[in-house]
């Protein structure tokens, strides 16, 4: 599994009720099933990731985020719901976030954080949106439509009455550092967070 997989892992207790959003080809749902005896469904859009989920033995539903989970699950419906490099293509991050701690009692979310260093550097010098191992697309080509940085990211928990249970910021290679302890805005390029409603 991908590193930041491996990470929202371990913040899930076995026997536990797990929604994953845009849960990809099923990598992560297929582990915690297998070795947490977690139930639980996927959410994905891409027919062909589908069928991997499938493939897998994975309850997987065709739906766009976008338009909310009301259609499928009522309040509390699982213990945890998971949204993976996910959140900043989605058209409202905000309203999405409080849907997943209406269905879900906590949530984990990733995402590339904006405001890292290489970031603002190359947008200072050269005038351009950056393109960087996180963030590898044009501005043009980019299914990252809401950016945001470590720092705007906990200011919407706040505003939204999110409690964060837990961060951690890793770089592309999902390894730690001391300079991200101390100023994970500036060093983090990838942003976990563990979430509940306050």
């Amino acid at each position: 599994m991908r590193a930041d997989l491996n990470q929202i892992r371990d913040w899930i207790k076995p026997n536990t009720r797990v929604l994953d959003l845009g849960c990809g080809d099923g990598t992560l749902m297929q582990h915690l099933q297998e070795n947490y005896n977690i139930v639980g469904y996927g959410l994905e859009i891409d027919h062909k990731k589908i069928v991997q989920c499938i493939e897998k033995k994975i309850n997987v539903i065709q739906a766009d985020l976008n338009k909310g989970l009301g259609q499928y699950f009522a309040d509390n419906s699982f213990d945890y719901v998971i949204m993976s490099q996910t959140l900043q293509a989605t058209e409202r991050p905000d309203q999405l976030l409080l849907e997943m701690l209406r269905v879900g009692k906590e949530a984990i979310v990733t995402f590339p954080n904006h405001g890292h260093w290489k970031n603002r550097i190359s947008l200072a010098l050269s005038g351009k949106m950056p393109v960087t191992r996180t963030l590898p697309y044009q501005w043009y080509d980019t299914p990252n439509t809401h950016l945001c940085t470590l720092r705007d990211f906990e200011i919407l928990c706040k505003n939204k009455d999110i409690q964060i249970i837990k961060r951690t910021v890793v770089d592309h290679s999902h390894e730690q550092g001391l300079l991200m302890s101390y100023f994970p805005n500036l060093f983090g390029e990838i942003a976990m967070y563990h979430l509940r409603k306050l």
